[in-house]
């Protein structure tokens, strides 16, 4: 694995390490490429805080950090500057405008909510209601067809608690999508780790047998979850249990 592509900062208020400790460890780790992706600032209502990520505030500081270090460790290790994002009908015109203000690399996808933050819920949480499935996946889709974003961060995070029929027959859409759209699907390295919902069996044995492309994302909120699949106990057998292959060129460098 030569690249990762997903990769926090302590901005977004639940995440620790310096951007410094995060490629140290990376060029240890033997990675020649480290984007940096946190979650994106969203243009909420000034009266509506978020938890769980930076400040519109915050952006010149995140990007002016990363251009220093990038040219510092140029001769070891490729600095990407990027944004996981939430796409979201009221707030993804606005977001998108004050981000062009900056250097950019590129943009994940990495849908939580629905419709979004402040109006809905967490699709982390368990449930099985069939509507919210379906929610999760229409904006999901609506995201990845927009052509913005080098691949899909957690494409199964929803936790939908129904029947696996009902399942397939609305995720079915996010890898039919993905097809379409030449977009990876990302494995998530944290997800695994932690012994979350996600990566899902019922998700990626579909998806393989789809023939889908796939890449690894550590998603990193911690320099010392920077790690080669290799080193993660089990993950090498999930992704083998199902031939999941997996690419470190999904962005394009010019």
């Amino acid at each position: 694995m030569l690249a990762n592509y997903h990769t926090h900062t302590p901005r977004c208020k639940h995440a620790v390490g310096t951007e410094r400790e995060y490629i140290e460890r990376a060029i240890d780790c033997g990675f020649k490429i480290l984007g940096f992706s946190d979650h994106t600032p969203q243009p909420y209502p000034k009266d509506y805080v978020s938890t769980i990520r930076m400040g519109i505030d915050e952006i010149e500081d995140y990007t002016s950090t990363l251009v220093a270090l990038r040219e510092e460790y140029k001769d070891k290790i490729k600095i990407l500057i990027g944004y996981e994002v939430e796409y979201t009908h009221k707030y993804f015109d606005k977001l998108l405008t004050e981000l062009r203000k900056f250097p950019l690399d590129y943009l994940i996808q990495g849908q939580h909510f629905a419709p979004d933050e402040v109006e809905g819920a967490y699709m982390g949480f368990k449930s099985g209601d069939e509507s919210r499935l379906n929610q999760y996946v229409d904006l999901t889709v609506e995201g990845m067809r927009t052509g913005l974003f080098s691949y899909l961060a957690h494409p199964d995070l929803v936790n939908f608690t129904g029947d696996d029929a009902t399942y397939k027959k609305h995720m079915v859409r996010i890898v039919e999508t993905a097809l379409e759209c030449d977009i990876p699907l990302e494995v998530n390295m944290l997800g695994f780790v932690e012994k979350r919902n996600y990566p899902c069996d019922r998700f990626f044995s579909m998806a393989v047998q789809m023939g889908a492309k796939f890449v690894i994302g550590c998603d990193a909120h911690k320099p010392q979850m920077l790690n080669q699949p290799e080193a993660v106990p089990g993950f090498m057998d999930f992704l083998n249990r199902y031939g999941i292959n997996v690419t470190d060129n999904v962005i394009n460098l010019g």
